[in-house]
């Protein structure tokens, strides 16, 4: 991550309804995506482009990562 962007808007998903197994996801200046582990947010986070980030949330809409 450039230092010029800054994280904004962390959320934690709706259907994750209090469970301690999630993530947050926030918006980076770029359209791009950061996200952390909600349990250790001082532990940092990874961001990616707005292409990997709409892929990744394609592939879990048509449940590729479905067991």
């Amino acid at each position: 991550m450039r230092p010029s962007q800054s994280v904004t808007g962390w959320r934690t998903s709706s259907r994750s309804q209090g469970a301690q197994n999630c993530v947050e996801v926030g918006r980076i200046s770029d359209a791009g995506a950061a996200v952390r582990d909600t349990k250790n947010r001082t532990a940092g986070h990874f961001t990616t482009t707005a292409p990997q980030w709409q892929h990744f949330v394609d592939a879990i809409k048509t449940g590729r990562f479905d067991r």
